[in-house]
C-alpha cells in the first residue's frame, strides 16, 4: 500500500492556500479554523478525507487538540503513516498587520503562534510551513516558558533542535502569486532528512503576469450592479453613485485625492458644504495599472476607499473572479456547496441574493488567504524531494567501482552524462567518494543538513549589493549551492575558491557548469595551499570545512605554518586555518573538530576566537561526517573586537536543542575551557566541590608487546578500576618486570596517587595500590597546589549518578574527546563538606 502524502492545517481560514496541497495530491489529515462559515468552505472543496478531520473551534483548547491527535492516530492505523509529512500554520496576525490599526489584545493573539510551535513539536512532521505578515518574526509573543520573546526566537529555540529552519521575507508575486504580497515564510525541515534543506522546498521563482495578461478574455463589467451571465463571481459591486465622479477620470496609478476639482475629491457634505476626507495614504480610491501585476489584496477589497482596489479602466472595485486570479486561486475552488455552473444558471435576482449573502465573506477570505499558487509551489517541491532517490553508500561505491570513477576523466564524463538523472546531491556524494585524494588531504564530504546549519546563520549583509566570499578548502563545493540560495538577492557575489587538490577543482568546475548559475555569481579558482597563499582581498565571509590533520612528515612546511600562527602548540592544520581566516574575513564560519573546545592543545586558539565576537557554536557530535569517527562543531564569529554581543547561540545535534546563553557564562575563565552545555544543575553541583586539585598523567609506553601473564609489577587497566576498589577480572591482568625506562614508574608505591579510567562517562576512582602501575587507559592523578589528600568519600563521590551528570556537562557531551588531560582533570574536585 502506497503511503499518501499528508498534512495538517492550522488557522486555515477558508483553505485557499491549502488548496495548492490538494492540487498536488496531498491528503489533509485535519484542518482547524475557529470561524465555522470558513471551515464550511473547506468542506465544500472536500479538503479532508474524513468528516472528522474538520476541527471547528479554538486549537488552544484541550478538546480540539485531542481531536487533532485522534485524527493523526486514525491515519497511522488506517493508512500506515508514521507521522504527518507537513504542518501548515498561518496563525492570526491582527496585531502585526500594518493594514490593521486595532491592536487590542495583540500579544495574546500573536501568542497563538506558540500553539503552532507546540503542536509541531509534539507531532514532529517532516516539514513545517509557517506563513504570516512581514512583521511576523520581530513581533513579541508569550512563549511556552511564559517569557516574552520575538516570534523568530520562539520558533528557533523550540524547534531549532529538531529542524533546520529558513526564515525569509519575500514578495509572493515572485513565487506563484499574480499580485504583490510581502509575507514571511518560515520553512522547517527535520534534521534527520539529511539530504534536504529548506531551500529545496522553498517555492520556485515565477514571473507574475500583468493584469493585462491575466485578465485577457474577461468580460468588461462597467455597469453598476452588472453580473456576468457566464460567471457569477465576475460582477460590478455596487457603491454610492456619487463616488463615480471621484474615480471616473482617474489615470492608472492616480488616487481620487489627486483630482483638482473639489467635488471629485472624496468628501462629505456637512451643512451644505464640501468637507474633504482625510488622505492618510496615497493608495485609497486609487486606480491600479494594466501593465503591472496585481496590487496587494487586502480584506477590505470590497470598497473604493481601501488600498488600490479600483480596476485599471473600469469604475469599480476588482471583481471576486479578478481577485481570485490575482491570488492564483483556480476556478475549480468552490465557495459554496453549489457548483459555479449551478450558480451561473440562477436568475439575476437569485444571483444578487446569493452575492448579498456571500460576497463579503468570500472577499474577506481572499484578502486573508495565502495565494494558492505559492502553497501549491511548495507542495510540488516537497513531493519532488520525497520522491527523489538518494543513493546508499553501498550503491555509491558500486557505481564508483563499476564506472572506474576514481579516474578523474571518467568521473567528469559520468557527471556530464548522469547529472540530470541522479540529481545534485547524489552527484556530490559520488564525486566526493570517488576522489582518491580526499583521504590524503583529509577532505571529508559535508552533508547538506550540516552545510545548511552553517549557512543559515551567516549574516544577511543587508545594505550590501556586492559581496565577496572565500572558501579556503572548497573541495567539490558542497556549500556553494546553499550560499547561492542564501545570497540570491545580491547584485554580485564573488567566490574565491581555494583548494590544494586540482582534481577537486576539475570536478567542481564541471558541477558548476551543470548548475548553470546566473552570471552575477562569479567564481575565481585558486589552486594553492591556503596557509601559504597571499591574499590581497578582504572578505565579507570566510566559510568552509578545513582539513583536520596533524602535520608530522614535513617539518619545513610545519615551521612555515607555525611562523604565521600564534598557536605553536599544535600541529593540526585546522587551527592554522582558523587563525588565517580571522585575518581575512569580516565573518568566519568553519566546521572543525570538537577538541577545539576543551583540549589544552588549543588553549591559545580558543583565546584568539574569544577575542572576536563569537556568535554561535553548533555541536554535531559524531553525526557530522559519515564513516569518520570524529566529533565536530562549527562556529560563527564576527572579526570585531569593538563589537561584542553578550549572548551566544548554542545549537546541538546531540541534545537536539537550540539555546541562547550569556557568553561570559559559557566561556567563563572560572573553568579551564568552554562549557557550552553549562546549566543551573551543573552550577549547583559545582558549589559542592573545590576544583583544580590534581594534575594528570597517562602512560604512552606500555604496550601488549612488553607485558606478560606473570611478573613483578601488575599493570592495571581501566576495567580494573572500581569505585574505591580494584576489580579482579579473570584472564585480564598483565604484568611487567622492568620499569626502569618507563615514565609511569615514578608513581610506583606512592600512596597519594588516584586512578581514574580514561575515556568514559562512568567515572570512578581508587588509589593506586602497591606494586602496581597503569597503562594508557587509566589517568593517574596527583595533587598540586598543596591540597589535602582525597578521602575515600571523595573518591566514592566520583562514582555517583550526580557526579556523572555533572561530568557529562563538564565534558560537553563529548564522546571521542574524553581524555583526562591537564584541562579536564580540573573537574575532579574535592568535596567542600569534608574540608
Amino acid at each position: 500500500m502506497n503511503k499518501p502524502l499528508t498534512y495538517i492545517s492550522l488557522f486555515s481560514s477558508a483553505g485557499v492556500g491549502c488548496y495548492g496541497f490538494k492540487q498536488n495530491g496531498f491528503e489533509c489529515i485535519a484542518t482547524n479554523e475557529i470561524l465555522t462559515k470558513r471551515l464550511k468552505i473547506q468542506a465544500f472543496n472536500n479538503k479532508c478525507k474524513y468528516d472528522t478531520g474538520y476541527l471547528d473551534g479554538d486549537i488552544s483548547t484541550k478538546e480540539i487538540k485531542n481531536k487533532l491527535f485522534s485524527e493523526i492516530e486514525k491515519w497511522k492505523i488506517e493508512h500506515k503513516i508514521s507521522e504527518p509529512d507537513v504542518i501548515v500554520a498561518t496563525p492570526p496576525c491582527q496585531g502585526m498587520s500594518v493594514a490593521n490599526h486595532k491592536k487590542n489584545q495583540e500579544l495574546t493573539r500573536n501568542s497563538l503562534v506558540v500553539e503552532s510551535i507546540k503542536i509541531t513539536k509534539e507531532v514532529n512532521p517532516k516539514f513545517f510551513i509557517f506563513e504570516n505578515v512581514r512583521a511576523f518574526l520581530n513581533t513579541t509573543c508569550t512563549d511556552i516558558d511564559g517569557t516574552e520573546k520575538t516570534i523568530e526566537e520562539a520558533i528557533k529555540i523550540n524547534l531549532g533542535g529538531h529542524y533546520n529552519i529558513l526564515f525569509k521575507v519575500v514578495n509572493f508575486k515572485d513565487y506563484g502569486s499574480q499580485s504583490s504580497r510581502t509575507r514571511t515564510l518560515v520553512i522547517g525541515v527535520r534534521k534527520d532528512l539529511q539530504n534536504i534543506s529548506p531551500f529545496d522546498i522553498f517555492p520556485e521563482k515565477q514571473k507574475p503576469k500583468t493584469l493585462r495578461q491575466l485578465f485577457a478574455g474577461l468580460e468588461n463589467i462597467n455597469e453598476m450592479g452588472k453580473i456576468s451571465e457566464t460567471d457569477i463571481f465576475h460582477s460590478f459591486r455596487e457603491y454610492d453613485a456619487k463616488m463615480v465622479r471621484w474615480i471616473e477620470n482617474l489615470e492608472e496609478g492616480q488616487s481620487a485625492f489627486q483630482n483638482t476639482e473639489k467635488d471629485r475629491i472624496p468628501h462629505q457634505i456637512k451643512d451644505g458644504k464640501i468637507v474633504l476626507n482625510e488622505s492618510k495614504n496615497g493608495d485609497k480610491y486609487a486606480r491600479w495599472y494594466w501593465d503591472k501585476e496585481g496590487p496587494c489584496v487586502h480584506t477590505r477589497n470590497d470598497i473604493l476607499s481601501s488600498q488600490n482596489t479600483v480596476h485599471p479602466s473600469e469604475n469599480r472595485v476588482f471583481s471576486i473572479r479578478e481577485l481570485m486570479m490575482m491570488m492564483s486561486i483556480p476556478a475549480s475552488f468552490q465557495w459554496t456547496y453549489q457548483s459555479t455552473d449551478k450558480l451561473n444558471k440562477m436568475s439575476l435576482l437569485e444571483k444578487k441574493a446569493f452575492l448579498k449573502k456571500e460576497e463579503l465573506n468570500i472577499r474577506h477570505c481572499i484578502g486573508e488567504a495565502v495565494p494558492t499558487g505559492v502553497f501549491g509551489n511548495i507542495a510540488k517541491r516537497i513531493k519532488e524531494v520525497l520522491n527523489q532517490k538518494f543513493l546508499s553508500t553501498t550503491e555509491i561505491n558500486n557505481i564508483i567501482k563499476k564506472e572506474e570513477l576514481s579516474k578523474t576523466e571518467n568521473l567528469l564524463s559520468f557527471i556530464n552524462s548522469d547529472f540530470d538523472k541522479l540529481g545534485l546531491e547524489n552527484i556530490y556524494q559520488i564525486s566526493e567518494y570517488a576522489n582518491s585524494s580526499r583521504q590524503e588531504n583529509s577532505a571529508f564530504f559535508t552533508r547538506k543538513d550540516i552545510a545548511f546549519s552553517v549557512v543559515k546563520d551567516l549574516p544577511e549583509l543587508k545594505g550590501k549589493k556586492k559581496i565577496r566570499i572565500l572558501e579556503p578548502s572548497v573541495g567539490i563545493g558542497n556549500f556553494i549551492p546553499l550560499l547561492v540560495e542564501k545570497y540570491e538577492d545580491k547584485d554580485e557575489v564573488i567566490f574565491d575558491l581555494v583548494d590544494i587538490d586540482n582534481n577537486s577543482f576539475a570536478v567542481l568546475r564541471n558541477i558548476l557548469a551543470k548548475l548553470n548559475l546566473p552570471k552575477k555569481f562569479k567564481f575565481n579558482f585558486i589552486n594553492a595551499d591556503f596557509l601559504t597563499h597571499t591574499f590581497k582581498e578582504k572578505y565579507d565571509i570566510v566559510v568552509g570545512n578545513p582539513p583536520y590533520k596533524k602535520l608530522t612528515n614535513n617539518q619545513e612546511l610545519l615551521s612555515l605554518y607555525k611562523f604565521n600562527a600564534n598557536n605553536n602548540e599544535t600541529n593540526n592544520l585546522f587551527s592554522f586555518f582558523i587563525e588565517k581566516a580571522i585575518t581575512l574575513g569580516n565573518f568566519v564560519s568553519l566546521i572543525i573538530p570538537k577538541s577545539l573546545i576543551n583540549s589544552p592543545e588549543f588553549n591559545i586558539t580558543r583565546e584568539i576566537i574569544k577575542g572576536q565576537n563569537l556568535l554561535k557554536i553548533c555541536d554535531y557530535g559524531e553525526k557530522g561526517f559519515k564513516g569518520v569517527k570524529i566529533e565536530t562543531i562549527s562556529f560563527l564569529l564576527e572579526t570585531s573586537i569593538k563589537k561584542q554581543s553578550d549572548n551566544i547561540l548554542i545549537e546541538s545535534y546531540i541534545t537536539e536543542t537550540v539555546e541562547e546563553k550569556q557568553k561570559k557564562y559559557l566561556l567563563s575563565d572560572k573553568f579551564p575551557y568552554w562549557l557550552i552545555y553549562r546549566n543551573e544543575e551543573f552550577d549547583k553541583i559545582s558549589e559542592k566541590m573545590t576544583f583544580d586539585i590534581f594534575q594528570s598523567f597517562r602512560d604512552r609506553q606500555i604496550t601488549k608487546q612488553i607485558t606478560k601473564n606473570n611478573g613483578k609489577y601488575r599493570v592495571l587497566k581501566s576495567r580494573n578500576v572500581g569505585n574505591n576498589e580494584i576489580k579482579e577480572l579473570k584472564n585480564y591482568d598483565c604484568y611487567i618486570d622492568d620499569t626502569e625506562n618507563l615514565a609511569v614508574a615514578k608513581f610506583l608505591n606512592r600512596e597519594d596517587v588516584v586512578m581514574i579510567p580514561n575515556l568514559t562517562y562512568y567515572p570512578r576512582a581508587s588509589f593506586l595500590p602497591k606494586n602496581a602501575i597503569t597503562d594508557g587507559s587509566v589517568a593517574l592523578l596527583t595533587l598540586k597546589n598543596g591540597s589535602r589528600l582525597p578521602t575515600e568519600k571523595d573518591l566514592e563521590y566520583y562514582g555517583t549518578k550526580e557526579f556523572e551528570k555533572f561530568y557529562r556537562v563538564a565534558r560537553n557531551y563529548g564522546t571521542r574527546s574524553l581524555n583526562i588531560d591537564n584541562n579536564s582533570v580540573f573537574f575532579f574536585g574535592l568535596l567542600k563538606n569534608i574540608e
